[in-house]
């Protein structure tokens, strides 16, 4: 392979989208379930609730932190690497991205200090909203973030004028193109599903060692119940969505399923080596028929292989069918997690059963890995395109040499290994000392100033005021 600045623009693009979609991905999780843990302490005074709530909200800091550099990295490169296609597409993103700075980052900006550090200083009713409107904030976030991809996967409602820039004519048809509302679902339940797999891992990491903890007991079981409703859920929208491909990408639908011939009555490639030169798939382990069911949802139906399509317009088969592969394999782990959780809660205490715990550590990760697996399926799959149909990645790439792209991609390599590590592994050791009493003792309210009634921090030997 040839190390042209096209390709190492794309290679950073990839690796610090790869660090940075983890984080948003885990903080509109997060801050969703920080709201239903405020809630809950609210509705019942239920001190675990409040100690889980304190625990997780230093995690979610720091992860915001870490999301809103790793973020601001990747808005630079519009500009510095890929310059063309800001020229041309800026008409229509650019107002879009407007809009997730004016809507949703202020949101989050302006009550977050107040989520943060307004524990001890405002009312538990304002606390609440601040909180509410925090994790409104994260979603609002996501909705236009996932509504500018969304018309880059598929545009519509925009002219293309004489100086080549795009236009818009149309602002519902480009906000709400017909790809967004199964991706804007899919991304979601994704974070959802990101964070209970953490908050499950966390809890179960604590109860191996001490199976009475009871904000550990409380956490694992919301986990669960997530796990159970959340992974079945989005099987489901991500099998519309992938449906949905067969009319608006269907280059990407062969490259994901490994289809090269035209026919009717595709087969569904379980495992195989996609061989791009030689237009075929060794070692193949194949479903007949199966192939058509799950992208037309009919066993006879018509679907288009690569061969079709110039080679100059596929994507690359290999990455998009095992990027695919690895989303979809560990969707169904979780899912099988779901159940299995599920129905030793309905037996009983899940937290006594130690294989399962085993089992709740070691998929913690597995949301973060199958969100990046299914950007890689979005962002790859659409290649030669940055705009499907409109504009190609090789148009987009900024006037600037090899050279100058490999310099600042070798920067971001260190300083990520560096500042994302250390963040990292210090998230990591707050998770492992766990969501206990001992663990919110430092919130004790102001003993003077409060405001009449306020109970949101009393500290866990301290009776609450009455109203």
């Amino acid at each position: 392979m040839d190390f042209d600045a096209l390709v190492l623009s794309r290679l950073q693009f990839a690796f610090t989208l790869a660090f940075h979609i983890i984080f948003p991905a885990f903080t509109i999780g997060l801050a969703s379930f920080l709201m239903v843990l405020e809630g809950l302490w609210l509705a019942t005074k239920n001190a675990a609730f409040r100690n889980l709530y304190l625990f997780w909200i230093k995690i979610f800091a720091l992860s915001f932190g870490m999301g809103v550099v790793s973020g601001v990295v990747m808005s630079y490169q519009f500009g510095t690497n890929w310059s063309v296609f800001s020229n041309v597409a800026a008409p229509v993103i650019g107002p879009l991205l407007a809009f997730e700075v004016l809507t949703a980052f202020f949101l989050e900006a302006s009550f977050l200090g107040v989520m943060l550090f307004g524990w001890r200083k405002v009312g538990p009713g304002l606390h609440f909203a601040a909180t509410l409107l925090v994790a409104l904030g994260t979603l609002t976030s996501a909705f236009w973030i996932i509504s500018a991809n969304s018309w880059m996967q598929h545009p519509t409602g925009y002219v293309r004028l004489p100086s080549g820039a795009l236009r818009a004519t149309d602002w519902m048809a480009v906000i709400f193109s017909p790809t967004f509302p199964y991706r804007f679902v899919h991304m979601v339940l994704a974070a959802y599903l990101s964070t209970a797999l953490v908050v499950g891992a966390a809890s179960a990491w604590r109860l191996l060692r001490d199976p009475e903890e009871e904000e550990s007991c409380l956490a694992l079981k919301m986990a669960i119940g997530m796990f159970a409703i959340v992974a079945p859920l989005q099987l489901v929208v991500g099998d519309l969505s992938g449906k949905q491909l067969l009319s608006v990408q269907p280059a990407k639908l062969a490259a994901i399923e490994a289809f090269w011939e035209s026919r009717s009555e595709q087969p569904f490639h379980i495992a195989a080596w996609p061989d791009r030169a030689q237009e075929t798939n060794h070692l193949s382990i194949e479903a007949p028929e199966l192939g058509s069911w799950i992208a037309a949802g009919n066993a006879h139906a018509f679907i288009r292989g690569l061969k079709a399509f110039p080679r100059e317009d596929r994507p690359p088969v290999f990455i998009v069918f095992w990027a695919f592969r690895i989303m979809v394999g560990l969707g169904l782990l979780m899912i099988g997690l779901g159940f299995w959780g599920a129905y030793l809660a309905s037996r009983g205490a899940p937290e006594r059963h130690r294989l399962f715990l085993r089992a709740c550590v070691l998929m913690g990760p597995a949301g973060f890995v199958s969100v990046i697996a299914g950007w890689v399926v979005a962002e790859v799959g659409r290649q030669p395109y940055t705009i499907y149909g409109v504009l190609r990645t090789a148009q987009s790439v900024s006037p600037v040499s090899a050279g100058q792209v490999s310099i600042s991609l070798l920067a971001f390599m260190v300083t990520y290994a560096i500042i994302f590590c250390v963040g990292g592994l210090y998230i990591l050791r707050l998770i492992a000392e766990g969501a206990h009493p001992t663990a919110a003792a430092d919130t004790e309210p102001l003993r003077h100033g409060r405001p009449p009634g306020y109970a949101l921090a009393a500290a866990p030997d301290e009776p609450e005021p009455v109203p």
